[in-house]
């Protein structure tokens, strides 16, 4: 099984299971990935997933070795439809992602921990554009995502360059949330999980639509679609329970409704 899926609560965790191969990705856990994403889609008790890899690495993008078999499926259908659909279902899922990125993260693994909504790393952890070390171009939509999270002059750079980030320069240029303490780290992300699954959920898949949609938009565009996202959101139970829950002066219990 090269990839474990596990649901608790109202948390999914999706979890890399190729140890022995820093957790790459080849088509069946390419293919297990999309199922599980599908999965969260329509389970309407999820309300957070968490996704992270087994063992010492979080994923070191491709597996070259497929890549090299003869009976391998070909880079155009590795790109097209491996990562392609992930980085697609990451971003259209309407519940809040943490990429729990607890070791190297290379390649599409760096780029698909970037797509996701929220990234927390182990301080020992590292980000790696790995794609110019062997003659391609940075794939799952990494010249997309790192631009606009560090700017073009850094992601530029690190594409060509191949240099290795390590997670606390990460955080302070702006490409990940939080670098912590490898200690610590299984504590937080259970914590964030946990926060983020007991949250409104109809309130955070807009918020997500509307980032989605904000890089696309002139001011007036996205004024409009926070207008009508606004009242979408005026009229869900989570809505009237929190307004009631500060008038209160009480903790809110969202129901995700």
């Amino acid at each position: 099984m090269t990839l474990i899926f596990e649901k608790k609560d109202k948390i999914a965790y999706i979890t890399l299971n190729r140890p022995d191969k820093y957790n790459s990705v080849n088509k069946e856990t390419a293919m297990a990935f999309q199922a599980a994403l599908d999965d969260c889609a329509e389970d309407k008790s999820i309300r957070c997933v968490v996704l992270s890899g087994k063992g010492k690495a979080f994923c070191a993008g491709q597996d070259l070795g497929e890549i090299v078999d003869p009976n391998g499926p070909p880079l155009d259908e590795i790109v097209s439809n491996h990562y392609n659909p992930i980085v697609l279902k990451l971003r259209a899922l309407e519940k809040p992602v943490i990429a729990a990125v607890n070791g190297i993260a290379a390649g599409a693994g760096a780029n698909i921990a970037l797509a996701c909504d929220i990234v927390i790393a182990k301080e020992s952890a590292s980000f790696l554009q790995a794609f110019s070390k062997i003659g391609l171009i940075p794939d799952s939509g990494g010249t997309y995502t790192l631009p606009r999270k560090i700017g073009l002059a850094r992601a530029s750079a690190l594409m060509m360059l191949g240099e290795k980030v390590p997670a606390k320069d990460a955080q302070q240029m702006g490409m990940i949330y939080k670098a912590v303490a490898d200690e610590e780290f299984d504590a937080i992300i259970e914590k964030t999980a946990n926060k983020l699954a007991n949250m409104p959920t109809v309130g955070l898949a807009l918020t997500k639509k509307l980032l989605n949609e904000s890089v696309k938009n002139n001011m007036e565009e996205q004024l409009a679609l926070e207008h009508m996202y606004q009242n979408i959101a005026g009229v869900t139970e989570d809505y009237g329970e929190g307004v009631k829950a500060f008038l209160e002066k009480r903790p809110a219990v969202f129901k995700g409704k």
